[in-house]
């Protein structure tokens, strides 16, 4: 039986008692102390030597081979190893002869290989290149393909780079994915572990950091593994965390300063669990800013949600908006004690930004940033007018506004002034040129939250999400319309793909917008990874940032 609106309306707030709703968060795991304690015996100072000898050799390896396949294979695995970022030039002038030749194998995998790396670096390659693989007289995959297993898995990756419209990439998806889930159970467990994590998520949608762990894990077992690749994904594995080590102590010391376990003690506190997504954005050594800017705004625009979502009341949150969308200080004043201290914070952080931007690349972006603050406020109201006026959202209502208030498009924006090198000359237009890129990861990010923490924030009383206001709006069960997201999460994927072959923008813009997709859909895929901190979040946190791999 379908859902009614009444039976997936919220509660009515009694909106004549200053009651406060309370989401039962769990205190943090993580306390700053415990940051404090993190050690690694991992330091630049102590391996440059062994780093540079590594590099040095897989530089060597990189560009003494020559046969395709090969090249190919080899370039795979650096990425998926995460070691490419070493050999950023090296990779571009091997894809780019490789385009420019177009010489195109008649091996399925090494095909599909090729065309899936080309298109991921931005080459407009044609999905034609996979006609041949398909019978003349029914226009079909051929059947003779469908035991070839690493083709199979080749083509199924090659799939996800499709745009819109490109219906040989369709068929090919529905091909593999029956033809692998029928191999599954002839294959020795090893094949089918990769099989099946292939088929749960697709290559192009990990977040690089954890599949650089696993693939490690995976590679060390192969019988073709390069040992130098091993050895060096491995020590700048370690390396790396303690990077993030060392940032995450700067990070504690201004979290533990702003004292909001105690000033804001309703709110989430989870530090470490943002700082993990941060790593996500960009999980370069060299993007230390990134990561530490994302991780404070992420951290006070949590808290931000927090304040709309469970504690403040109609008229509270009205004046907060009201304060913040025209950045009045005398009207911050006149706001509850919780809301000043929120807004202290907001304002640092945006004055220290601005002052950043302005220093090093004499950008002044001071009304950008308290803009996106105006803007993320601004979604925040809608809903909670919503809620206090018992409003069930239509789906496209609902959605037009989700996309910003879950609040990646602030994210996107802000990281953008902190990585203005690349913008510096386009800059201010350029954001409105990223504009639709920056939506579509933001839609994936909201409709990645909505499918995994949306049953928990409808028990609390929240308002409808894209689950249920599809169940209500179309009268489907909550299958059906879990599956309409799922399908709105695949065609975001395809116009994301368009945007980065249609247009020039630069290789950062690019992967911080792909890797917040990324990065929402692996918090949320067990369920809310934010606001619980145990089990599987947790355990990618232990090995991505704490626990080094043995050598």
């Amino acid at each position: 039986m379908a859902p009614t609106p009444q039976s997936l309306s919220h509660p009515q707030p009694n909106s004549l008692k200053e009651e406060r709703r309370s989401a039962n968060y769990h205190p943090t795991i993580w306390d700053p102390t415990v940051i404090k304690s993190f050690t690694t015996l991992y330091t630049y100072e102590s391996h440059a030597t062994k780093l540079e000898e590594l590099k040095q050799k897989a530089g060597k390896l990189l560009a003494t081979t020559k046969d395709t396949s090969s090249l190919l294979k080899l370039i795979d695995s650096l990425q998926r190893l995460g070691v490419a970022y070493h050999f950023e030039k090296q990779i571009d002038e091997a894809l780019n002869q490789l385009h420019v030749d177009q010489n195109v194998s008649k091996v399925l995998s090494v095909t599909a290989l090729q065309f899936r790396l080309l298109r991921e670096h931005g080459y407009p390659v044609t999905a034609d290149v996979f006609e041949k693989f398909k019978g003349v007289d029914d226009g079909k995959f051929m059947d003779s393909f469908s035991g070839d297993i690493e083709g199979l898995l080749s083509l199924e990756e090659a799939s996800f780079l499709g745009i819109q419209g490109e219906q040989i990439l369709e068929e090919a998806k529905g091909f593999t994915s029956e033809s692998l889930k029928d191999s599954l159970g002839k294959l020795d467990k090893v094949k089918a572990q990769h099989v099946q994590q292939s088929l749960e998520v697709p290559l192009y949608w990990r977040m690089e950091r954890i599949e650089a762990r696993n693939f490690i894990d995976s590679y060390q077992n192969d019988d073709t593994k390069s040992s130098v690749l091993l050895d060096l994904a491995k020590l700048d594995y370690n390396l790396t965390q303690s990077v993030y080590k060392q940032e995450l102590k700067e990070l504690a010391e201004w979290w533990r300063d702003l004292n909001f376990k105690e000033k804001l003690s309703f709110s989430r506190d989870r530090l470490m669990e943002i700082y993990f997504w941060a790593t996500g954005l960009s999980f370069e050594p060299q993007y230390s800013k990134c990561r530490i800017c994302f991780t404070k705004y992420a951290c006070l625009a949590t808290v931000v949600d927090d304040i709309y979502d469970i504690y403040g009341s109609l008229d509270e949150l009205e004046s907060f908006t009201k304060a913040v969308t025209g950045w009045d200080v005398k009207a911050v004043e006149e706001l509850p004690e919780y809301m000043r201290v929120m807004f202290s914070a907001m304002s640092e952080f945006t004055n220290d930004l601005a002052q950043e931007t302005l220093k090093h690349h004499g950008l002044d972006v001071l009304p950008y940033i308290k803009e996106q603050w105006a803007i993320l406020c601004r979604a925040h109201i809608t809903e909670a007018r919503w809620f206090y006026g018992g409003h069930t959202p239509t789906f496209d209502e609902y959605i037009k506004n989700g996309w910003i208030s879950i609040g990646s498009l602030g994210g996107l924006v802000l990281l953008c002034f902190v990585e203005a090198n690349s913008i510096v000359d386009q800059f201010p237009h350029c954001l409105k040129d990223y504009s639709q890129l920056f939506y579509l990861s933001s839609l994936i990010t909201r409709l990645s939250d909505d499918l995994g923490t949306s049953k928990a924030e409808m028990e609390r009383g929240d308002i409808p999400k894209a689950v249920q206001s599809y169940m209500i709006e179309k009268g489907l069960s909550e299958d059906e319309a879990r599956d309409h997201v799922k399908d709105m999460i695949k065609c975001s994927w395809k116009k994301i793909n368009e945007e980065i072959v249609d247009n020039c923008f630069p290789k950062v813009i690019v992967n911080l917008s792909k890797n917040m997709a990324r990065t929402a859909q692996c918090m949320y895929q067990h369920g809310d990874g934010v606001g619980t901190s145990t089990g599987v979040t947790k355990d990618c946190i232990v090995s991505s940032i704490l626990k080094p791999i043995p050598m």
